[in-house]
This record gives C-alpha cells, sequence and structure tokens, in this order.
C-alpha cells in the first residue's frame, strides 16, 4: 500500500498536479488519494479471497466426486468463513474513518498502516498456501488441514476488525505530532 499512495501521487495529471498551488486543495487531493488505495487495497484483497474460494471448491468437488461426503462439512465451513471476510473487507465502510479525516498523515503514521496492512496480505497468502496444499481425495483426511485453515481465516478476520483501531492510532499520532 505505501508503493500504492506513492505510485497514485506520481500519475497525477497536470491539472491535478496544479491544484497543489491552491490553498488546501492539496489535502482534499492526498485525502481523495488515500480513499483510493484503501479501497483498491481492500477491492484486491475480496478478489484474492474470492479466487480462494474458487480453489477452495474444487477441492470440495473432488472429495465430493471420489464420494467422500464426509470432508464436505470442513470444505463448507472453511467457505462460509471466507465469504464472511471477503464481504467484511469488500464493504467496510473506509469513508467514516479517520484516516480521511483533514489531517495530514506523516510518513512514520503511514507506514504503520501500511505495515498493518502488508500482514493482512502476508496472512492471506499463507491461507492461500494452506488451501493450495490440501490433500486429494484418497489421501490423509482433509479435517485437520481445513480446521487449522478455519483458524486461520478467523484470526484474519479478527485482525482485520482491528484495523479500524490500527486507522484511529495513526490519526491519534498524527494529530499528537501536530500535522
Amino acid at each position: 500500500m505505501a508503493n500504492g499512495y506513492e505510485e497514485a501521487r506520481g500519475q497525477r495529471n497536470w491539472l491535478e498536479r496544479l491544484g497543489d498551488k491552491i490553498p488546501g486543495y492539496r489535502g482534499f487531493q492526498d485525502r481523495e488519494l488515500r480513499r483510493d488505495v484503501d479501497r483498491t487495497l481492500r477491492e484486491h484483497l475480496a478478489s484474492e479471497l474470492g479466487r480462494l474460494k474458487t480453489a477452495l471448491r474444487d477441492h470440495s468437488r473432488a472429495w465430493v466426486d471420489a464420494g467422500k461426503l464426509a470432508a464436505l462439512n470442513g470444505f463448507d465451513r472453511l467457505d462460509r468463513q471466507i465469504d464472511g471476510l471477503s464481504q467484511a473487507i469488500r464493504f467496510s465502510d473506509y469513508g467514516a474513518s479517520g484516516l480521511f479525516d483533514p489531517v495530514k498523515i506523516g510518513d512514520a503514521e503511514l507506514q504503520r498502516l501500511y505495515e498493518f496492512d502488508l500482514s493482512v496480505v502476508n496472512d492471506l497468502a499463507q491461507i492461500e498456501s494452506g488451501i493450495a496444499a490440501l490433500s486429494a481425495p484418497g489421501g490423509d483426511d482433509p479435517a485437520p488441514a481445513l480446521d487449522r485453515l478455519l483458524q486461520e481465516v478467523r484470526a484474519l478476520a479478527g485482525k482485520w476488525r482491528q484495523r479500524e483501531q490500527v486507522i484511529s492510532n495513526v490519526v491519534q499520532g498524527a494529530q499528537a505530532t501536530g500535522a
């Protein structure tokens, strides 16, 4: 996300760069860029979760096709949990958070948020690896692996709920430094 914000700032057109000269406009523009980067991140995460659901359903279908219906419950629980997390991320109320208030967010504060968001991306990659490693029908019982994945998805959902507090801390840090 750190690179996303800088990249978005670098891709501004001449009119947007001219707006930097108008008092107050740059702060407005920075808030809009933060909104755009935040929305892009959330859409990316939700899209990745959708991709993971597809992979999980492919595994589930293989087990069902092999007549191994006992595994279906674990696949279904994990599918529902991933779907809930995807919806929470996609539809989180990004516009109401303090990150978009007319407060200048410094590099140090943004870095804390970017590190948090990067940890969410890394957790998602770990879940992806776990789904890819699920055994094929005829292999090991998938229940223990599905239970581990379910716990990882629940932990990630809890972490996502903490993001609002991280944003609040970032804003408070910016306000405390007088930015």
